[in-house]
């Protein structure tokens, strides 16, 4: 991955992995899913220095999103994604907090900047391709750095899973679709990692993933 490194901090009950992706040597970088518990992430990154320069959600589930504006407005960045399919989802994240019984402090998320499939996202040298991958939620998005050989897949691909697709905006034929077509094509030695539980390998998903063999 040469200079870019990640950093994983599960949060809230789901144990989302709340992801800070940064530069080793120049220590700036983004957030990637601030589900909640703002205070440890931003903990996290004075710990470890690191000069913030946008939020980047995958899609509009609370417990990716739950503690996006929050954190937007203690760090005073953009936040950027998902696709605007999800805008829907983000805008009733109150709502979903209440049925899940979460934290009442969430809050609804308007992102500065919507996603499209073809677009790039980047911090200093590290450019991410965005591609759209709906299934788990209809917005969804990877995040896909070429030169590193990784990707930020969210909740659409885990080690030895997929994303569950029974919530509202799931659709399993298309989440199938989108690892089958979007992700496994960009080779079998990309390293990734997920929104829940351990990274992994796209090769050993194509080769071992009940879900996809």
């Amino acid at each position: 991955m040469g200079n870019l490194r990640a950093g994983v901090i599960p949060v809230t009950p789901f144990q989302q992995n709340c992801t800070i992706l940064f530069d080793e040597e120049l220590k700036n970088g983004v957030v990637v899913d601030p589900g909640g518990e703002v205070d440890r992430i931003r903990q996290a990154i004075d710990e470890n220095g690191i000069a913030v320069e946008a939020i980047w959600l995958t899609h509009g589930h609370i417990d990716h999103a739950g503690g996006a504006m929050d954190l937007k407005d203690a760090l005073s960045v953009p936040l950027i994604g998902p696709h605007e399919d999800d805008r829907e989802l983000l805008a009733n994240l109150e709502n979903q907090a209440r049925m899940f019984g979460l934290d009442q402090s969430v809050r609804n998320v308007t992102p500065d900047r919507y996603l499209s499939e073809g677009e790039t996202v980047s911090f200093g040298d590290h450019v991410f391709e965005v591609l759209h991958c709906p299934g788990h939620a209809p917005g969804h998005v990877v995040f896909f750095n070429r030169k590193a050989r990784f990707a930020h897949v969210g909740d659409v691909l885990f080690n030895g899973s997929v994303g569950r697709t029974d919530l509202p905006g799931g659709d399993h034929d298309a989440l199938i679709r989108s690892i089958r077509e979007k992700l496994l094509p960009l080779g079998d030695d990309i390293g990734f990692l997920c929104g829940h539980g351990p990274g992994g390998r796209f090769g050993d998903e194509r080769r071992s993933n009940p879900f996809l063999v």
